[in-house]
């Protein structure tokens, strides 16, 4: 319902700020938490370059999620949370606890606050990670919500962290959410315009190609565009089929990189010079010291299906080529490419 009070967890993040972005352009009240206030000129500086002019519709609120001060403002009177909030890939983290404690902790924490402040519903912002990765190369395809990561395999950290976090924030609903509703969306690769130079790790492919890295990695991933997530998101909070369900988030079947690569090039002409037009070897990817997280993906199907947001919901996402573009576009309009005149 319009005008009503909706908490963004993790105001700076990508998909965050696009969420805000969508609430705000549907006439919603919005409070966002930072781990410091003094990050609140810069994410409203990137939301005007998302379009965003109703500054006075948004404000925000100091909070961790390693303690408890602040949750309790910034859930008070709010009727949902979006929270995405958690650690991601930043090079701070040491040991796997680095990712897992806080994720989890995070999630008990705010879903907690939600509960006491008798919110409605909270949307999990989660991760193709705690769905589609460690399982065998002879695992059924494409994946789809049934599917849970299987930590026993090969499974890097920060995806081990966002599997444990679901999976907790599950059992706290079954055990002593009270009223409290949960939905989660689990996003693929997420692209789409990037809004400053704190962008992410997935919008992260598409500039490492731009800039020329030696060659395409032999992974195939499934796209889409963040925007679409946001969208999604709001169809969680407030879609009554939404209730205790969790949702895939992607634009269609996995693409390699190879092919990504050959998007910017049929779509950028000169901006896309640098471009990779080969297949990294394999051999390579293993041993340099950047790709350790994704030398276990080499080769393997990541195919997974949004069939149940669009059967459910009625969501209808943009194409992965339209995703790939955007990031691309954007990058370039922000002059954000290495060597960029």
């Amino acid at each position: 319902m319009s005008g009503e009070w909706v908490l963004v967890t993790g105001g700076t993040g990508f998909i965050a700020q696009h969420c805000i972005l969508a609430l705000l352009e549907r006439g919603y009240r919005v409070r966002t938490t930072v781990r410091s206030l003094a990050r609140e000129k810069d994410v409203r500086a990137q939301l005007r370059v998302g379009g965003n002019v109703a500054d006075e519709r948004l404000s925000f609120v100091e909070a961790d999620l390693s303690n408890d001060a602040g949750w309790h403002e910034a859930m008070s009177g709010c009727a949902y949370v979006m929270h995405g909030a958690s650690p991601t890939p930043s090079g701070d983290q040491v040991t796997e606890d680095d990712w897992v404690r806080p994720a989890v902790e995070g999630n008990l924490r705010v879903l907690r606050a939600a509960r006491d402040a008798g919110v409605k519903r909270v949307v999990l912002t989660s991760a193709f990670g705690a769905i589609g990765v460690g399982h065998a190369p002879d695992y059924r395809r494409p994946f789809d919500e049934t599917d849970w990561s299987d930590l026993t395999g090969d499974v890097a950290p920060y995806q081990k962290s966002k599997t444990l976090a679901e999976r907790a924030a599950w059992d706290f609903i079954a055990r002593e959410g009270g009223e409290l509703e949960l939905s989660a969306v689990n996003p693929v690769a997420v692209l789409g315009p990037v809004l400053g130079a704190d962008f992410s790790h997935s919008t992260r492919i598409i500039k490492s190609l731009l800039d020329g890295q030696p060659g395409c990695v032999n992974i195939n991933s499934c796209f889409v565009d963040v925007r679409d997530v946001a969208d999604l998101h709001v169809l969680a909070m407030t879609h009554p089929a939404a209730h205790g369900e969790r949702f895939l988030a992607t634009a269609g079947a996995s693409l390699l990189m190879i092919e990504v690569a050959k998007v910017l090039r049929d779509r950028l002409g000169a901006a896309a010079a640098r471009v990779p037009t080969t297949v990294w070897p394999d051999e390579e990817v293993r041993k340099h010291p950047a790709m350790k997280s994704v030398a276990p993906l080499l080769g393997i199907d990541m195919n997974a299906t949004s069939a149940k947001a669009i059967r459910l919901l009625g969501w209808h996402p943009r194409s992965s080529e339209e995703a790939i573009i955007a990031s691309a576009e954007s990058f370039l309009r922000l002059g954000l490419i290495d060597g960029q005149a």
